[in-house]
């Protein structure tokens, strides 16, 4: 049952009575009718970012935008680029599994109106940033954990597949002979892949799909998958997404923050560092272990990023041209 009929019958059965339901007020919102020429008039043009190295994601959310998809089409296809790729250790299938062996997966998506799916501690699914989507867009609720979502993946048609790869397995077997639980700055030039697009209607979409921390506990979850947190987007102000250590992100609901402070008035640069300053001041030295970076953009197109220790690093694709960039960084040790 789709989630606006279900919350329809559940709020007419709570009433305890009959209730006539007019046509109209069953309608969803109409896409924006002006023309693109009008729109692209006003300086609207599309563009895509995302954490890390990552071109091929983003030269494929840029194709879904310029076949005139919408940015929801072009973030859920761009990353499902690096879910599938197998030498990526920190997403989909090959992710670093965790202390048990398990790969586990998270993700969420969220779209121009405000809604937003999300799946957490998913096995055997590698593309859970579309199984994200169809919660967002097949049930009544806006999130999925463990058995219940991989049930319901395989409801909707998702493939059974073993995530963990012969070079993971081997990782996970060297890790075991000391069995250390030490988290390290990423240097490695990937993690979390976290999406922000905008299509030429200048609507806003964003994803974030990882498979968490390498060896963490059973169950854990980090920010990726908690709107506010690993992503938010408000098509009016801009969205934001982060990377990193997923704790002290969710302890600033850093993404929420970032757009909070664009829609004051900061530009996505100046929204990003002060939102690395907030994790840093909470961290008190441990700041000095640990790295998170955040990526933002505004509804005019500019973008920004910031992290505490470099190394990390963004792509962009706009006007053509699909470009990866060193992110500034704060440091203070």
């Amino acid at each position: 049952m789709k989630r606006r009929n279900f919350l329809q019958k559940a709020s007419l059965t709570s009433l305890g009575v009959m209730v006539s339901v007019s046509a109209t007020s069953c309608k969803t919102k109409k896409e924006d009718t002006k023309p693109l020429s009008y729109l692209n008039n006003k300086g609207i043009k599309p563009i895509v970012i995302a954490t890390w190295n990552v071109p091929n994601a983003t030269a494929k959310a840029w194709q879904v935008l310029q076949n005139g998809g919408s940015a929801l089409d072009a973030v859920e296809q761009g990353c499902r680029i690096e879910e599938e790729d197998t030498s990526n250790s920190s997403v989909g299938k090959g992710g670093l599994p965790d202390r048990d062996g398990n790969v586990t997966l998270d993700a969420c998506i969220m779209d121009k109106d405000g809604n937003y799916g999300a799946v957490m501690n998913v096995q055997n699914i590698t593309h859970v940033i579309s199984l994200a989507r169809r919660v967002m867009e097949e049930t009544p609720h806006v999130i999925l954990a463990g058995k219940g979502a991989e049930k319901f993946g395989y409801e909707q048609g998702f493939t059974k597949e073993n995530l963990l790869t012969e070079s993971s397995k081997k990782a996970w077997d060297k890790w075991k002979e000391t069995s250390q639980y030490n988290p390290i700055i990423n240097i490695e030039n990937h993690d979390t892949i976290g999406m922000l697009a905008i299509d030429s209607r200048g609507d806003i979409s964003g994803a974030c799909t990882t498979s968490g921390l390498a060896y963490k506990m059973a169950g854990r979850i980090g920010d990726s998958p908690i709107i506010g947190s690993g992503l938010f987007i408000d098509n009016e102000v801009g969205g934001a997404t982060a990377t990193g250590m997923g704790e002290e992100v969710l302890k600033t609901v850093g993404s929420f923050l970032i757009v909070e402070l664009m829609r004051q008035g900061k530009t996505p640069q100046e929204a990003c560092e002060e939102a690395v300053r907030r994790v840093v001041k909470k961290s008190g030295d441990r700041f000095k272990d640990f790295q998170v970076g955040f990526i933002a953009i505004n509804k005019e197109g500019e973008t920004g990023a910031f992290c505490i220790h470099e190394w990390f690093t963004y792509t962009v694709y706009k006007q053509g041209e699909n470009k990866n960039y060193k992110s500034s960084y704060y440091n203070k040790a």
